[in-house]
C-alpha cells in the first residue's frame, strides 16, 4: 500500500475551535498574511535587535489576526450574519495589532507617567483591550475553561482574594497595578513564556511544517509500514512508529492524529482491530509527541526557562524515557494482537524495502533533523538551530521525488503559522495567571500545601500531583496544564527529590566537618555518630531536628550542583509527563476524540480506552525521582530501562490478562508484584531475580501459546 501524504491542516481544526474554510476569502487572507507573520518571526529570532516586549507583543498582534481571521467569533447562519462576524473579527485582529503602536509610542512616555499621574486613559484603554483579547482568543480556539481561569486569576488579585478564609487568603492590588504587572513585567502576557512562545516554540513548529510539507509525513507512514509489515499486530506497530516518528517533528498530540491517524486507523480495523483500540492505541501513541524528542512540545521549552536546564540537555535524557512510553503502548497492542488471533501480515501492498523506502524520502526527514542536533549540539542556540534545518529541509527535498519551490515555501510558511495560532494566543493569555500565581504566592502555599499532606515523602507528592494533573487535564491543554502545576507545585515536588538525595547521603556518611557541626546543633545527643554510616531512618530523624535557616547552607555543601539540578530536572520532567495525560483524560480528551472521529467509534470509550493504553505516562515519571534514569552513568540508565520496559510489559499483561496467551487470576497476581519489585528501587540482584521469573512465566505462557495453535492446526486438518 503506497501512503498519501497526510494533511496536517486538520490540527488546528481538531486543537480549536471551528475553522473557515480555507478556500474561503478570510482562509485566503490567512494564507498570504500567515506566510507574512512566519517571515516576520524568522527575522526577529535571527536579525532583530527589538526588545523582548516589543517582539512579544508583535507576536501576539499577528496571531491575534489571524485567530480572527480562522476562527470565528461564533459561527453565523446567514451570508449577512457572517459578514457582520467577519467585520467583528477583523476589527478584533486589527486591535491586537494596535497594541504594538501604543506601545511603540507610548512605553517611555509611561514609565514618566507612571512615577507622577499615573495611569492615562489609554493606558486604562490598551491594557484592558490585551486582556479581553486574551480572553477571547483563548475562548475560541480552547474553549471557556482557559477564559473562566484567567478571569477568577485577575480577580482573585484585584476583588475576591481577600475574602478567601485561611491560608490562600490575598489583600489584593489596585487594578492599575494589577494591569501594569500583566502588561509590562517578566510574569506577565508579554514576559517569559511569551518570548518562549515567539521564539523557540515557534521556530520549531515551523520547522515541523517544512518537513511535513516536504514529504516527510509520507516518508513516515511508509518506513512505519516497512518496518512493522512482519509483525503480529502490525498495523498498530506502523501507528507506533508513525506517530513516533511524527512526534520528532510535530510536538503536537492531535497533529500526530490527524496526520498519522487517518491511515494508521484503518490499517488497524482491516487487520482485524476492533475499532475503538485501533482509535485508541493511535491517540495514545500521539500523545508521545510532546514527549519525543529533539521536537517536544511547547511545554519543553517553557521547563528549560523554568529550570535554566539547555533544551539539549532535557531532550538528550527524555530519550530513553519516550522510548519507554512507545514500548508500553506496543506492549499493549502485542497484547491485543494476540488475544484476537491475529497473524503477521505484509503491511504494505507495494512491498517497497526499507533501503527503498529511505532512498525516496528519507533525506527530506533525517538530514534536516541531524542538521538541527548538531547545531545545538554544537552550541547554537534553538532557533538558529532551527532556522538552519528548515534551510536544510529546502535543500534536502532537491533530491527527493518532492522538491521545495517557491510555491511549496511559501505554503509551508503559511502552515507552520497557522498551525502557531493555538499555541501562541494559549501561551500569551496564560501569563496572567502566572502573574497572578507570582502576585499572590499561592505557588508557595499550594508547595507547603503539597509537603505537609506528603509528609516528606516523594511518592505521595507525585500521587498528589498526578491527581492535580488528572482533574486539570479534564479542561486544560497540554501546555497550560504544564504551566500551571509546575508554577504550584515544583518547587514542592525538587525540594522532597532534593531532600531525599541529601538524606541518603547523610546516611552514608562521610560528610564534611562543617556540614557535621551544622546538623549537630539540631540533634546534639546524635552528635557522636553524625558523619558515620547509620540506618536511613536516623538520617531522617536528624536532619528533620536541623534549625531550617540552616538547611539551604547544608544542602549546598553535601549535594554537588548536578544533584540539585537533576532533582529540579526531575520534578519538572515528572509535572511536564504527567500533564501530557490531559490529551487522553476523558471527559475532554481531544486527541482520543480527534482518532474516534476518524475510526468512528464512540468517543468518550475511546477516551478511556486511550487512557488505559497511556498509562505509561503515570509509571515511567517515577523513574525520574526513584533511579538515576536523568543522571547516571550510560550503564545505570540502560539497566533501568530494562527493568523498566519488563515491569512495563508485566503491567500491561496484568491489565489485559493476557501475555502470549491468557493467564490466570494468579499468574496475574504475580505480574503485579513483578511490576513493584521492577520499579520499586532497590538492590540490583533482587530486580535480576524477578526479570529472571518474569522469563520463566513468559516462557511457560508461550509454550501454552504454541500447544494452542498446534491444537488448533489439529483440529482444523481433521
Amino acid at each position: 500500500m503506497t501512503a498519501t501524504r497526510p494533511i496536517p491542516d486538520a490540527m488546528a481544526e481538531a486543537e480549536g475551535g471551528t475553522m473557515r474554510p480555507l478556500d474561503s476569502l478570510p482562509g485566503r487572507a490567512a494564507f498570504w498574511f500567515g506566510a507574512a507573520v512566519a517571515v516576520l518571526h524568522i527575522w526577529l529570532n535571527t536579525f532583530s535587535t527589538m526588545s523582548e516586549l516589543w517582539a512579544a507583543v508583535i507576536h501576539f498582534g499577528c496571531f491575534g489576526m489571524l485567530c480572527g481571521l480562522l476562527y470565528p467569533a461564533w459561527n453565523a447562519r446567514t451570508p449577512a450574519g457572517r459578514r457582520v462576524v467577519l467585520a467583528i473579527d477583523i476589527a478584533l485582529g486589527l486591535a491586537a495589532l494596535s497594541l504594538f503602536a501604543y506601545l511603540y509610542f507610548n512605553e517611555l512616555s509611561f514609565y514618566r507617567r507612571l512615577q507622577t499621574t499615573g495611569f492615562a486613559w489609554h493606558d486604562w484603554l490598551f491594557m484592558g483591550v490585551a486582556l479581553a483579547l486574551g480572553i477571547e482568543f483563548t475562548r475560541r480556539t480552547t474553549g471557556w475553561i482557559i477564559p473562566v481561569l484567567i478571569l477568577l486569576s485577575f480577580t482573585y488579585i484585584t476583588f475576591w482574594g481577600r475574602y478567601v478564609p485561611g491560608m490562600l487568603t490575598f489583600p489584593g492590588l489596585r487594578t492599575d497595578t494589577m494591569l501594569f504587572r500583566v502588561f509590562y513585567t517578566d510574569d506577565g502576557m508579554f514576559g517569559t513564556v511569551a518570548r518562549i512562545s515567539y521564539s523557540f516554540v515557534f521556530m520549531f513548529i515551523l520547522f515541523g511544517a517544512f518537513l511535513m510539507r516536504s514529504g516527510a509525513g509520507t516518508f513516515i507512514i511508509e518506513f512505519a509500514q516497512v518496518l512493522a509489515r512482519r509483525m503480529v499486530g502490525g498495523p498498530g506497530f506502523v501507528a507506533i512508529i508513525g506517530s513516533g516518528l511524527m512526534g520528532t517533528i510535530s510536538g503536537s498530540a492531535v497533529a500526530n492524529t490527524v496526520s498519522t491517524g487517518s491511515i494508521t486507523i484503518p490499517l488497524m480495523k482491516r487487520a482485524g482491530i476492533p475499532a475503538r483500540t485501533a482509535a485508541a492505541t493511535e491517540a495514545a501513541a500521539s500523545t508521545g509527541g510532546q514527549i519525543m524528542p529533539p521536537i517536544m512540545g511547547a511545554g519543553a521549552f517553557i521547563m528549560a526557562s523554568f529550570t535554566q536546564v539547555p533544551y539539549l540537555t532535557i531532550a538528550a535524557v527524555s530519550v530513553l524515557p519516550a522510548i519507554l512510553f512507545f514500548l508500553s503502548i506496543a506492549f499493549y497492542i502485542r497484547i491485543t494482537a494476540k488475544r484476537l488471533h491475529l497473524q503477521a501480515d505484509s503491511g504494505a501492498e507495494d512491498g517497497k524495502t526499507v533501503m527503498q523506502v529511505l532512498r525516496d524520502n528519507g533525506l527530506s526527514f533525517f538530514v534536516p533533523i541531524a542538521v538541527l542536533i548538531a547545531l545545538m549540539v554544537r552550541g547554537f542556540t534553538p532557533t538558529y538551530a532551527a532556522g538552519f534545518a528548515i534551510v536544510a529541509v529546502i535543500v534536502t527535498s532537491w533530491a527527493t521525488r518532492n522538491p521545495m519551490g517557491p510555491r511549496a515555501v511559501l505554503e509551508a510558511l503559511a502552515l507552520g503559522a497557522r498551525n502557531m495560532v493555538l499555541t501562541a494566543v494559549l501561551l500569551v493569555a496564560i501569563g496572567v495567571v502566572v502573574t497572578a500565581v507570582t502576585i499572590s504566592g499561592v505557588g508557595n502555599t499550594f508547595s507547603l500545601m503539597i509537603g505537609q499532606w506528603s509528609g516528606g515523602s516523594v511518592l505521595i507528592a507525585i500521587v498528589l500531583i498526578a491527581l492535580a494533573s488528572l482533574v486539570l487535564g479534564m479542561g486544560l491543554p497540554v501546555t497550560a496544564a504544564y504551566i500551571v502545576i509546575a508554577t504550584l507545585s515544583a518547587p514542592a515536588l525538587a525540594d522532597l527529590i532534593t531532600r531525599a538525595e541529601l538524606i541518603s547521603a547523610i546516611a552514608a556518611g562521610g560528610l564534611n566537618p562543617a556540614v557535621t557541626a551544622m546538623l549537630g546543633l539540631g540533634a546534639p545527643e546524635h552528635m557522636g555518630i553524625i558523619g558515620q554510616p547509620m540506618p536511613r531512618e536516623l538520617a531522617a530523624e536528624i536532619w528533620a531536628a536541623t534549625p531550617p535557616e540552616l538547611h539551604r547552607m547544608i544542602l549546598e555543601q553535601t549535594l554537588s550542583r548536578e544533584v540539585i539540578v537533576a532533582g529540579l530536572l526531575a520534578a519538572h520532567l515528572i509535572i511536564f509527563w504527567l500533564s501530557q495525560d490531559s490529551s487522553v483524560t476523558p471527559p475532554v480528551c481531544l486527541t482520543a476524540f480527534a482518532a474516534a472521529a476518524i475510526a468512528g467509534s464512540r468517543p468518550m470509550a475511546t477516551g478511556l480506552t486511550a487512557w488505559k493504553m497511556a498509562k505509561g505516562l503515570y509509571i515511567v515519571p517515577l523513574l525520574f525521582a526513584f533511579s538515576p534514569i536523568l543522571h547516571g552513568t550510560l550503564t545505570e540508565k540502560l539497566v533501568v530501562f530494562a527493568t523498566c520496559a519488563v515491569a512495563l510489559y508485566c503491567f500491561a499483561a496484568m491489565i489485559e490478562g493476557h501475555m502470549e496467551a491468557p493467564v490466570g487470576w494468579f499468574t496475574r497476581a504475580a505480574l503485579a508484584g513483578l511490576t513493584v519489585v521492577l520499579l520499586w528501587p532497590g538492590i540490583l540482584a533482587i530486580q535480576a531475580g524477578a526479570v529472571a521469573v518474569f522469563a520463566a512465566l513468559l516462557a511457560f505462557n508461550v509454550m501454552q501459546d504454541r500447544r494452542r495453535r498446534a491444537g488448533t492446526a489439529v483440529a482444523g486438518s481433521g
